[in-house]
């Protein structure tokens, strides 16, 4: 716990630096209100759309994914051949296929274009389902790309940076000029600098539970899309199959929250989790009408 504190001041204070630098190159005095949207769009937009750039080699990366470029057996045929399929019902291109080594049952898709992505399931997933139930896993990650989730969770988390940044340097001046009996001193004061730390980890917390709410609803979403391109009753019983063997998740941070499955939370834990709790998710697609399933994917 101490190491990740740590880690995170310093980032905190390194972000904080490189600002002062990119500010005073570029001429731009972040004590104006135009000054800080600039700041604020340059660094709450910027992280993101690098982060959804490079997110199909993050993912390969840290996951230690193999690409299947040429087929070296059946499995590998059958997973290759099921998402084309998939692909050409949902209308996007054909995203790459990939396996990584990992015990759990899981499954992820990643990538900065819809037609352009990568679909990768874990060994674990090919050892503990049968056709039909890794066939939906494959055809909700597909619900995925086609829906562009990836792109509309970084312009989320883009937007959500930029309010975070904004407030708690506007806030952090009020504060500051109140603590110095009314006196506004440009937002340089010391009182300026800690105010405006504990509020961007105050207003960040507030911003992820915003950004894991949207990754719920999606999850949803992405459950129909899966039941629409491969049967209502295969997405239930992938499901069903993950509940069952539901244990760690070993994907790195970076794509979990990309995964078909995710942690377990309760109470206020609950509202940082990016998945649903699959009982949720289940009863969802029990009561859902035909129509939501066609809805579930953006063809």
């Amino acid at each position: 716990m101490f190491k990740r504190i740590t880690l995170f001041l310093l980032t905190n204070l390194a972000v904080l630096a490189l600002v002062s630098i990119v500010m005073s190159i570029f001429g731009v005095n972040p004590s104006t209100f135009g000054g800080l949207l600039v700041m604020a769009a340059l660094f709450g937009f910027g992280g993101s759309l690098i982060s959804l750039l490079m997110s199909k080699w993050t993912a390969k990366r840290f996951s230690g994914a193999h690409v299947i470029e040429q087929p070296r057996n059946e499995v590998e045929r059958w997973l290759v051949d099921t998402v084309r399929r998939q692909a050409d019902a949902a209308g996007i291109g054909m995203p790459e296929v990939a396996i990584y080594d990992a015990p759990e049952i899981n499954a992820f898709a990643t990538g900065a274009n819809r037609n352009n992505a990568l679909v990768a399931v874990s060994t674990g997933l090919l050892r503990s389902m049968d056709k039909d139930e890794a066939e939906a896993v494959l055809a909700h990650e597909v619900a995925h790309v086609a829906n562009g989730d990836m792109v509309t969770m970084a312009l989320l988390q883009g937007v959500l940076n930029t309010f975070v940044i904004v407030l708690a340097r506007v806030v952090g001046r009020v504060v500051d000029g109140y603590l110095n009996g009314g006196r506004d001193n440009g937002g340089g004061g010391l009182g300026y600098f800690a105010v405006v730390f504990v509020l961007d980890m105050v207003f960040g917390l507030f911003a992820s539970m915003i950004a894991m709410w949207f990754s719920r609803h999606r999850e949803f979403r992405a459950d129909a899309g899966g039941a629409a391109l491969a049967g209502r009753e295969k997405m239930i019983a992938a499901l069903q199959r993950l509940a069952q063997n539901q244990g760690a998740n070993t994907l790195p941070k970076q794509i979990a929250a990309f995964g078909i499955s995710g942690a377990m939370g309760f109470g206020l834990r609950r509202l940082l989790l990016s998945h649903p709790p699959l009982e949720e998710r289940i009863a969802a697609l029990r009561n859902a009408p035909p129509e939501a399933l066609r809805e579930g994917i953006a063809v």
